[in-house]
């Protein structure tokens, strides 16, 4: 470990550098094998892969999309929507947009890394007026779209599916570059059959072209119950998604490859479709369909176990709070309950949860936790002034920075100053400061205070850092820890007993 102002900073678990490198090679040598022309199913997050970035520490949450740059000018995407997400006007929950919006902001990430996009496939299309009110902003913006239909009998119609009344049926997407991207919004979009479509049609136009899958977790070679691929399980909870050995690969090659139940079950139909469309299938087991490198890629084994456990824990907190909250049932907590246990963990396992069950005063007022780099703990609690949320950030800068706890950064008048704004002018019912707010305040004084400087600059080096609170966190607050890369849960309880909890 490095030091940082008296600070350790995190042991990395991933080599990132080593994982492009690999990855982008890797895929290079799948498009060969198909003679120059492969289409890849990119399955979980393009960019803002937080979830990876949690469980491997060293993974950066826009890798995949970077490792897509290596590949220049030979390669290109095409976005997929599902109609029926159009018409539930479906949310991304991580950043709280519309699969809609999400799609430009797609085409947008692309385009600022000079990948082309071919264009917008609209699947399961049947004419809903909001995929077309969608169609009509897409080529407004200059966006090509393309639509799919329902097939009858799919997936397990082969002879229909792979038929000029099936997949011929579609729209083909005009690809030229040797790599092409299928991506959407969210899962159950489509990639897989806008994949086997385009290869349907590229063989009909005498072009071969291969069909591969891009997704990071389950990690096929590690163990079953590696915490990494248990906590994928706690993130897919709600989803019904669970790890397995893959059978196939286990008797074509006598080797154990993790996969998770839908590849699995899905397989033997994907095989068929894949003999109807281009005349064989090329993969043995769906592990074989997969190019994901990231198990080569990690190299401390310890800082990534202990990352994916404390990732479980906090999937299980977030659980109970959505019980709490009515966005969920029991079965949810009892999936994350079951995830822990196999995992061999408890809530206790993470200091940050010990240090909040053992503080003595919680009950009267709230607290938060935070385990640094070198493994110590901060802790904040809520005063006259400040959030705990902000208490806490303010004292793990002062720890990192190596400036004493007595010294004060930001003067109590000017909170007060700050409070009255917000009180007497903005008409806010909570006077105390929330972490965005303490933050311009001690940006303002860093001007003039070497202090106040040094702590300001030493938020970078809370990045990764693990916390627990004694209380749900205030929308504003947690919208803050996401921003500064803190992971955070809260025990599923509120101060007072009102109905509605504002900020």
């Amino acid at each position: 470990m490095r030091t940082y102002m008296g600070c350790m900073e995190r042991t990395a678990g991933f080599d990132n550098e080593r994982y492009l490198r690999t990855q982008s090679e890797h895929i290079r040598e799948r498009i060969n094998q198909f003679g120059g022309k492969l289409y890849l199913e990119f399955g979980g997050k393009l960019f803002d892969d937080y979830h990876a970035s949690r469980v491997l520490p060293g993974f950066k949450p826009d890798s995949k999309i970077s490792m897509l740059m290596q590949f220049g000018s030979d390669a290109e995407a095409i976005v997929v929507i599902n109609a029926e997400d159009v018409v539930k006007n479906k949310v991304r929950k991580d950043i709280g947009i519309g699969y809609d919006l999400e799609v430009f902001r797609l085409v947008d990430s692309f385009h600022d890394r000079n990948i082309d996009v071919c264009g917008l496939v609209i699947t399961r299309y049947t004419g809903q007026a909001a995929a077309d009110d969608l169609q009509k902003k897409a080529e407004a913006l200059g966006l090509r779209v393309y639509k799919h239909y329902p097939i009858a009998g799919y997936p397990t119609n082969i002879d229909l599916i792979a038929s000029d009344e099936g997949y011929g049926k579609n729209d083909f997407v005009e690809t030229t570059k040797p790599l092409v991207v299928v991506t959407a919004p969210g899962p159950g979009s489509g990639k897989m059959a806008v994949c086997l479509s385009q290869i349907y049609h590229e063989n009909k136009r005498g072009v071969s072209a291969g069909y591969a899958k891009f997704e990071t977790f389950p990690i096929w070679n590690l163990p079953l119950k590696h915490p990494v691929n248990i906590a994928y399980e706690a993130a897919t909870a709600d989803l019904g998604d669970s790890n397995m050995i893959d059978p196939f690969h286990l008797d074509a090659y006598g080797k154990p490859a993790v996969n998770y139940n839908r590849d699995v079950e899905i397989f033997p139909v994907l095989s068929a479709i894949l003999e109807g469309v281009s005349g064989k299938s090329p993969y043995k087991s769906p592990t074989d369909m997969g190019v994901n490198m990231a198990g080569y890629c990690i190299v401390d084994e310890e800082a990534v176990k202990k990352a994916a456990e404390n990732e479980i824990i906090r999937r299980y907190y977030s659980a109970l709070r959505d019980h709490r909250e009515g966005r969920t049932n029991e079965n949810l907590v009892f999936k994350l309950d079951l995830c822990m246990n196999r995992a061999g963990i408890t809530p206790a396992c993470r200091k940050t949860v010990q240090t909040i069950s053992g503080a003595s005063d919680k009950e009267s007022r709230p607290i938060v936790a935070m385990e640094l780099p070198d493994g110590s703990i901060v802790t904040g609690r809520a005063s006259a002034l400040l959030t705990a949320s902000s208490a806490l950030i303010l004292n793990a800068l002062k720890k990192t920075a190596g400036i004493d706890d007595s010294i004060l950064l930001i003067s109590p008048e000017v909170i007060k100053s700050m409070q009255r704004l917000k009180v007497e002018y903005l008409k806010n019912k909570n006077p105390r400061l929330h972490i965005d707010e303490m933050l311009v305040a001690l940006s303002i004084v860093a001007n003039t205070d070497p202090n106040a400087e040094r702590a300001f600059s030493a938020l970078p080096s809370l990045r990764g850092c693990d916390a627990h609170s004694s209380l749900v966190i205030s929308s504003v607050d947690e919208m803050m820890y996401k921003k500064l890369g803190i992971y955070v849960s809260c025990e599923p309880e509120y101060q007072t007993k009102c109905l509605f909890h504002g900020s």
